[in-house]
């Protein structure tokens, strides 16, 4: 099983607004990929967003990734959480415990 840690920092006055579809779009179509969200963090003082999501299948956590971004569903998304990311970066974890 692979996990990621994914930091994005979100538009002024939009964290509530990207947490909000991220959690009734986003969350849904990730677990039906085989995804799973392991935790999520907002923190408002400096508009970031952060969250931990794993993946173990028969393809690599990068091919399923692909595979969830090329949907027809991830492109309908509506409203699409991403518009409201200014930056952001995905680091792969290992677990120890």
């Amino acid at each position: 099983m692979e996990t990621q840690i994914r930091r994005y920092r979100i538009a002024d006055g939009k964290l509530d607004d990207f947490v909000a579809a991220w959690v009734e779009s986003v969350v849904p179509l990730r677990e039906s990929f085989g995804f799973r969200i392991e935790g999520a963090w907002k923190i408002p003082e400096s508009n970031e967003f952060v969250w931990l999501v794993s993946y173990e299948g028969e393809e690599t956590f990068a091919e399923a990734d692909a595979r969830y971004y090329a949907s027809t569903a991830r492109k309908q998304v509506q409203p699409d959480p991403a518009t409201w990311i200014e930056g952001g970066h995905h680091t792969a974890a290992i677990g120890v415990v």
